[in-house]
């Protein structure tokens, strides 16, 4: 076979490879990452609430995730 034709050959196996990797975390070892300690904020209850009053104050309910109204009644 010539190069020419090894070459792609060989890049298409290397990417069908990629497509068959499994999962890095399993099911039982997503509680690891659910730890308060993973978490952004400093205090993830305060946050909400932070995030609860600039939403309602703006009028962006939901613009940072959150499900519901713009009334800020939720």
């Amino acid at each position: 076979m010539s190069v020419q034709r090894t070459l792609p050959l060989l890049m298409l196996l290397t990417l069908l490879g990629g497509c068959g990797i499994q999962p890095w975390v399993k099911p039982y070892e997503r509680q690891n990452l659910a730890d308060p300690l993973m978490s952004f904020d400093r205090h993830p209850i305060a946050a909400g609430y932070t995030h609860h009053v600039y939403q309602a104050r703006e009028g962006a309910r939901g613009a940072e995730g959150g499900g519901g109204g713009g009334c800020g009644c939720n």
